[in-house]
């Protein structure tokens, strides 16, 4: 049995394979895929180490005589917690194939494959071309899937804002930590993608990387930085709605303080006067007349009535 045989065993292991170029894609593959994969290709050991390692790592783009190596990360977003996170692709590029190696969380990247399969004309159009064309198309799908997701958290700030101004601020925290977590998350996996793709046009003069490939590249990094800008945009948007909502927090908190020191203090006189009658002692006013409970309970009505005439005035 050879190695070749073992990896299309590998139950991880898809192949497409046209006349220019061979499309290897891994989903969740074992140190054993990989292993083999490294002795056919020839792959450099760190590499192999590298996909291999917990996901999250840096995006960055390594370069060897006969191929690149390329990680990158997008973000997907995860129904169950409400958040984004990412999802790291390892992909060589070499003279006539692409493997790439993932983690089977990027939906657009396994429904391009699968229409590769399945439909000629993409096959043609797509891989006909040879690697470096493939490899344009699977960044490219991968960016336009962030438009929708961005679109979504532009939603998510203002339905926030409409709920925050009905008068339910407070319910409203949690979500908008949520929003700017999503946010986080999603500049942490973009925001080395736009140096990847320099260094990736910087390589024009490979022999395996036509020059005409270069207006390509440059259309993503144009979309890395559009989608950078409206990060940032989106960034500013929720930091504004998160003062914006704790300011209405506070005010309110200061109005409930407000109402609970005027009752304090109209009830003070009162307090004092209770505790003065109290006293029981033979000089003290009233405590022998026979409607003296009644005016010293007027005594007490009037200081309300007075003090609350003085707060009204005050406004």
């Amino acid at each position: 049995m050879n190695k070749k045989i073992s990896i299309k065993k590998s139950k991880n292991f898809q192949e497409i394979k046209t006349h220019n170029v061979k499309w290897l894609h891994f989903s969740k593959p074992n140190a054993h895929d990989l292993e083999i994969l490294r002795e056919d290709f020839k792959f450099h050991p760190l590499d192999i180490d590298d996909c291999l390692s917990s996901p999250g790592q840096r995006s960055k783009l390594d370069e060897y005589s006969n191929y690149l190596f390329i990680i990158m990360t997008f973000p997907y977003y995860d129904n169950v917690s409400r958040l984004m996170k990412g999802s790291e692709i390892d992909i060589f590029i070499g003279p006539n194939y692409i493997v790439t190696i993932t983690d089977n969380k990027l939906a657009p990247l396994n429904e391009f494959f699968h229409q590769c399969q399945v439909n000629d004309a993409f096959r043609e159009r797509f891989l006909g071309e040879g690697p470096t064309q493939l490899l344009y198309a699977i960044i490219n799908k991968l960016q336009n899937y962030c438009y929708p997701m961005l679109n979504h958290v532009d939603e998510d700030i203002k339905n926030i804002e409409k709920v925050i101004f009905a008068g339910y601020e407070k319910k409203m925290v949690k979500e908008i930590l949520i929003v700017k977590r999503n946010i986080v998350n999603f500049r942490r996996s973009m925001q080395a993608h736009k140096n990847v793709i320099k260094k990736l046009i910087s390589k024009k003069d490979k022999f395996f990387i036509p020059n005409s490939i270069t207006q390509y590249f440059a259309n993503i990094l144009e979309q890395t930085k559009d989608i950078w800008d409206i990060l940032e945009s989106l960034t500013e948007n929720i930091d504004a709605l998160h003062n914006t909502n704790e300011s209405l927090i506070s005010f309110r908190l200061n109005d409930i303080m407000k109402v609970l020191t005027i009752i304090s203090i109209i009830l003070l006189p009162i307090n004092l006067v209770a505790s003065i009658f109290g006293m029981n002692t033979p000089a003290m006013p009233f405590i022998y007349h026979p409607n003296g409970f009644w005016m010293i309970l007027s005594s007490m009505l009037v200081l309300v009535l007075l003090f609350m005439l003085i707060f009204k005035r005050k406004g």
